[in-house]
């Protein structure tokens, strides 16, 4: 009985209770991905037209995006503070967007509701930023995975929310974007002590690995039990009661992982603390062994002098030609020989701090392929309700809930399959990130074509390949320009999708729907024996019907997509050494 405090105290600071409750975070926190839901409520409710919806649908990107303010924050505030940010956000923007489209206030303008929307998505950033540091931080070996996970949770939360909407039966549509502004508020509030770094790194268990096995298993389970509800929901139809029952056994699932801390404190013996560190023991010998700036400086120049083949020779083979040169040079320096250049700033796989970071072209590269994939794959999920809608079916929940299953699936595959590559091959992560766009391309393209059930082909793959972009990206950040700075690297990282968005959604996608519309009214009251064209203003609300709404667009976001995989690629060929270093790994 007197362990009893110890266990309690060891289980409080036990890093896989961080873990578990910053999934519980993520799963509501994604707030953004329900936009798609609320967008035509919204269109109702106040008259827009499809390019004025298209404008909420970037203010909600940038909210989404911008995180300079929680990624500078993190580094001098308790992490219950950012979390605490968030929540008052959240409550205020989305809170605004209710009271106004539940006629509760008068109408606002349109700028008035863009800055509410901006302002209650923004809070979603400081969940992610508090959520995915402090994991980061303690689980340091395993950012794949974590990343993946907890950016998979948050893709999943437009289907969780989705759920329980339609278990609580609300009476009107309106009630959605009420419980968008309080729902996740009281989740946040419950675990916001919980979430910080714990000194993860010194909490390394044997038994690490069946608890990640576990974790991913809950995730194929949960993801498997939300189609299975979407499938039975469309083509059967079920009472209320079965609803309700099929959003408490959705809760358990997603409650299920606090077994892992559970047993991992009170169930098994303990262990001797083992120090999980970033870089395997040969590099941090290396790195130990270049203390005096000297010898920097010759390692510098040695990155420079070696020839290209010795990255893919074996580990002890590559040391032995490295010594090698770096003795050549050292010599050579000493005699006047040759004029060693002094080290400017920190190499590939060190710390950086974001201006630094800005300065490499790798950071662009990934960058710039990250907003045209991106962009891409966010264009479908804001405009999925009107897709939907223009293809003739009703009910958009259904599709806006698939995407999100599938944006969850791809975030911790995307993890899990980019992990597998470095850990066995020491192939850089962003060849994933190829991999993953040449999928969305030829989704987008299938819907372009026209394909049988084009609808569902281009959600599954879309989602797909949009989510698993947010687990790979973050990690590789991470990897090539260090923890320290972290929470700002994300953040800015994450302006590629508003900044996709910005250009394919509002400028293109909106316009050729905008486009369409108005051609197919012209002809509707042409066909109707009205002799004169009575032209549509402003507030009216244009539909577009058919395919050919978004086909333009898809095709050439396919094309946008193909661009994208190309500079994975330059940043996979400029990397390679910088993966062999860190994981040790020939790529024989």
């Amino acid at each position: 009985m007197g362990q009893l405090p110890e266990k309690l105290r060891a289980f409080v600071n036990n890093r896989w209770l961080v873990f578990v409750c910053a999934m519980w975070i993520q799963s509501c926190a994604g707030v953004g991905y329900l936009f798609g839901s609320i967008s035509p409520v919204i269109k109702r409710a106040m008259g827009y037209n499809q390019r004025q919806i298209a404008i909420l649908g970037v203010a909600k990107d940038m909210g989404d995006s911008i995180g300079f303010v929680a990624g500078s924050l993190c580094d001098i505030l308790p992490m219950w503070v950012i979390l605490l940010i968030g929540v008052v956000q959240n409550l205020i923007g989305y809170g605004l967007v209710w009271l106004v489209v539940a006629n509760i206030l008068p109408d606002l303008p349109l700028w008035v509701l863009c800055v509410a929307i901006f302002v209650g998505t923004n809070g979603e950033t400081y969940y992610n930023t508090a959520t995915l540091v402090s994991c980061v931080q303690n689980f340091p070996r395993s950012r794949g995975p974590i990343v993946g996970v907890l950016k998979g949770f948050a893709g999943l939360s437009g289907a969780i929310l989705t759920q329980v909407y339609a278990m609580i039966n609300f009476p009107n549509e309106a009630a959605l974007i009420f419980m968008i502004a309080v729902g996740p508020s009281i989740v946040v509030i419950a675990l916001m002590f919980i979430i910080r770094p714990v000194g993860g790194h010194k909490q390394v268990r044997p038994s690490d690995g069946s608890s990640f096995l576990f974790t991913y298993s809950v995730c194929i389970i949960l993801a498997a039990y939300l189609l299975g509800v979407l499938v039975l929901e469309d083509l059967v139809g079920i009472n209320q009661t079965l609803v309700t029952l099929l959003g408490v056994l959705l809760i358990i699932l997603i409650l299920l992982p606090i077994i892992i801390p559970v047993l991992v404190v009170f169930a098994s013996e303990p262990s001797p603390p083992v120090v999980e560190n970033l870089l395997p023991k040969r590099e941090k010998e290396e790195a130990g062994s270049s203390e005096q700036d000297a010898e920097e400086v010759i390692l510098s120049e040695v990155e420079d002098e070696k020839p290209p083949e010795v990255d893919s020779l074996p580990a002890s083979e590559r040391q032995k030609r490295v010594a090698q040169l770096q003795a050549k040079l050292l010599q050579a320096a000493a005699e006047g020989a040759v004029r060693v250049k002094r080290k400017r700033g920190p190499r590939r796989g060190e710390d950086f701090t974001l201006l630094q970071a800005l300065m490499k072209a790798d950071f662009w590269l990934m960058f710039v392929s990250l907003v045209l994939a991106a962009g891409s794959g966010l264009t479908v999920i804001d405009n999925l309700g009107q897709i939907c809608q223009s293809l003739g079916y009703s009910n958009t929940n259904i599709f806006v809930s698939m995407i999100s299953i599938f944006n969850f699936l791809g975030r911790v595959g995307g993890g899990y399959f980019s992990e597998t590559i470095i850990r066995k091959y020491a192939f850089p992560r962003p060849v994933a990130m190829a991999v993953v766009q040449v999928i969305m391309a030829f989704g987008l393209l299938y819907y372009a074509l026209g394909g049988p059930a084009q609808i569902y082909v281009t959600t599954v793959l879309t989602g797909l390949g949009y989510g698993a972009h947010w687990a790979i990206v973050p990690a590789s950040a991470s990897e090539l320009f260090g923890l320290k700075s972290f929470g700002a690297l994300y953040n800015f990282i994450s302006l590629a999708s508003p900044t996709g968005s910005l250009i394919f959604s509002e400028a293109i996608a909106s316009g050729i729907y905008d486009y369409y519309a108005e051609k197919q009214a012209s002809l509707g009251q042409s066909i109707s024996g009205s002799m004169i064209t009575i032209p549509l203003g402003d507030d009216d609300s244009l539909t577009c019907e058919g395919s050919i709404c978004y086909s333009i667009t898809c095709a050439l976001m396919s094309g946008v997509c193909i661009v994208a995989m190309v500079l994975s690629l330059i940043v996979v060929y400029r990397t390679r050494s910088v993966y062999a270093q860190l994981y040790g790994k020939s790529r024989t």
